[in-house]
């Protein structure tokens, strides 16, 4: 079959997710032709959205927004000595596909980290002694100051429409918010969402022994918002549908309320779905790119020219398409030579589910973000180095659903029949959670890169993954362990049970934790040991960029998307002032 060659545009993007539609949105408002390209289908909000009921086992058993393994399967295997095997179902993550991408069935946890999170390598230095932490750690500062990227996390807070409550606001600590916060330039946009019972709980029992407890940063939006793009978003109705669902009503940030209905609007923009991007074709002498190729819905191989190439799908692909493009050297665990596939982070999770007799918890009148939490455990607010491990966690009771199938029951519960019913109908309403959300550091054997065994449906290698748990996220489990065991004693439960990693524990790929997966392709001041510049070009390659969880030189304790959002908006910024008018590198190596 012959290849098609379309008609040339300035950009062509490459994933249509939050990264993809903002670079798409910002790019065509300066003028610049956008071509947008999406692996998976439409994802339109009326195909979705209320009258239609949320069915919980299609979304949330059956992923019915989520990429399917056979699509994008990775390889996985704990060390180099080992080979790697595919992933047949989802478990500890489950990347998204279509219009939208992870941002269509995300929790809607809007939170920045903190100064130090970007600073971690200075932080480290200054205050670890030689010798604490492991030799094999990787940790790097992000290329940018809090002065410099604070202003993108404002923006994209607007266009979210941020609900919460300031902790810190130009330096001046307010109360009720989270006073280790680095210092924001304005409030946030919308107050908090309303607290559950849980949460008021929670509050006063961490208040008690001494934490800073504060509303969940939230996305689901508390308000009526109509925000910079002009788009409007809808109050929260607290109907519990929202991870790993689309909003039934409107009120969850997302590509599709914050972004596409204004992008769609506008003539110089156009997208098509079902078109799987395999490849960046590069000029003769690998320093630019001239465009992608593409199948077509109807698998034709297409050929898609641009000025500019944006890479902005999920952090898995966006780093399996520069190692088949081959943009950037790849990296090699041995040598330490290489930088496409290296500081991969992942992060662990769990807690503790009380039970309560005499408390209803109101579980389906919540959502996502529905919760309170505190920083103090986290990277400088605490003594790691006098503990020996780098790192921290949100810790936070969060009623995020009330869907049945999600409903905790005290163990022993039968997971099916009669006794499953029965479980659930006396335990149902009866529950809370007090929970983690960790760091994660980045390690030299800890890596990406193509399986050499493994091919996908087009004979092209899967992306494999090298991951394990190291003593430092270990350490830190059994560390937060004992935080939230006393939180949990102070709360006087009738019945408990706590998940925690022991020392020694692998990684189960099976049991789901987040989908915030980072690294592989990392933003850095050195060529050497990163694959991108402050601005997510390419060191090799300056007509590519690369916006996404890629970028991340290890994993904070602060969900991703915020950061993910301000730095691919700083991206579209200097694209617009600075490379326009003069393509090249935007930084000097």
């Amino acid at each position: 079959m012959a290849q098609i060659t379309k008609k040339e545009v300035d950009v062509v993007v490459c994933g249509l997710g939050w990264a993809g539609s903002l670079m798409s949105i910002e790019l065509a408002m300066a003028g610049l032709e956008v071509r947008a390209l999406e692996r998976g289908g439409e994802r339109d909000y009326p195909d979705f959205a209320y009258p239609k009921p949320a069915d919980e086992y299609a979304y949330n058993v059956r992923n019915k927004v989520f990429a399917t393994p056979k699509e994008v399967a990775v390889t996985v295997r704990y060390n180099m000595s080992q080979t790697a095997l595919p992933t047949r179902k989802w478990g500890a993550f489950a990347p998204g596909t279509g219009v939208g991408g992870a941002g269509m069935h995300w929790t809607a946890v809007l939170i920045r980290p903190t100064p130090t999170d970007i600073k971690l390598k200075t932080y480290v230095d200054q205050a670890y002694k030689p010798g604490v932490l492991q030799e094999d750690m990787r940790v790097m500062d992000f290329p940018f100051t809090w002065e410099e990227i604070e202003p993108y996390y404002y923006k994209f807070e607007l266009i979210c429409g941020q609900s919460g409550n300031t902790g810190n606001l130009r330096g001046q600590i307010l109360e009720g918010g989270d006073p280790f916060e680095g210092p924001r330039s304005e409030p946030y946009p919308l107050p908090a969402l309303e607290d559950t019972l849980n949460n008021v709980m929670f509050k006063e029992a961490a208040t008690r022994l001494g934490y800073h407890p504060f509303p969940n940063p939230s996305a689901c939006v508390s308000r009526a918002w109509k925000n910079p793009y002009g788009n409007q978003i809808a109050p929260c109705n607290y109907c519990g549908y929202c991870s790993k669902y689309p909003c039934l009503n409107y009120s969850k940030a997302s590509p599709q309320t914050a972004v596409m209905d204004a992008l769609k609007r506008m003539p110089n923009f156009s997208y098509e779905v079902h078109a799987e991007v395999y490849k960046v074709v590069l000029h003769d002498d690998g320093k630019t790119a001239k465009g992608v190729l593409y199948f077509d819905a109807d698998g034709n191989e297409v050929f898609q020219p641009a000025k500019i190439v944006v890479l902005s799908s999920f952090q898995l692909y966006n780093v399996r398409l520069m190692l088949l493009s081959g943009i950037g050297k790849p990296y090699n665990p041995i040598t330490e030579e290489g930088v496409v596939g290296r500081n991969y982070a992942f992060l662990s999770n769990g807690g503790a589910t009380l039970f309560f007799k005499d408390k209803n918890f109101n579980s389906y009148a919540t959502a996502g973000a529905t919760g309170q939490m505190f920083n103090d455990i986290s990277p400088g607010n605490f003594d790691g180095p006098g503990l020996g491990f780098l790192g921290g966690a949100k810790i936070h009771s969060s009623q995020a659903t009330g869907t049945p199938m999600a409903a905790a029951l005290p163990k022993g519960t039968p997971a099916w029949g009669m006794g499953y019913k029965e479980g659930l109908e006396e335990w149902y309403n009866h529950s809370m959670k007090i929970s983690i959300t960790t760091t994660c550091q980045s390690y030299r054997d800890i890596y990406l890169d193509l399986d050499p065994h493994y091919t996908d449906h087009r004979g092209q290698p899967l992306l494999r993954m090298t991951f394990n748990w190291k003593e430092n996220e270990l350490k830190l489990q059994q560390h937060l362990k004992g935080i939230v065991g006393d939180i949990a004693k102070e709360l006087n439960p009738d019945s408990m049970s706590m998940s925690f990693l022991p020392m020694g524990a692998d990684f189960d790929l099976t049991k789901y934790v987040s989908t915030h997966n980072v690294g592989g392709a990392v933003m850095g001041d050195n060529p050497k040991t990163s694959a991108l510049n402050k601005y997510l070009q390419s060191w090799d390659v300056h007509n590519v960029f690369v916006p996404g969880g890629n970028a991340f030189p290890q994993n904070f304790q602060a969900n991703p998307t915020d950061t993910i959002g301000a730095i691919t908006l700083m991206a579209a910024q200097a694209i617009k002032e600075h490379y326009l008018k003069n393509p090249g590198p935007l930084v000097q190596a």
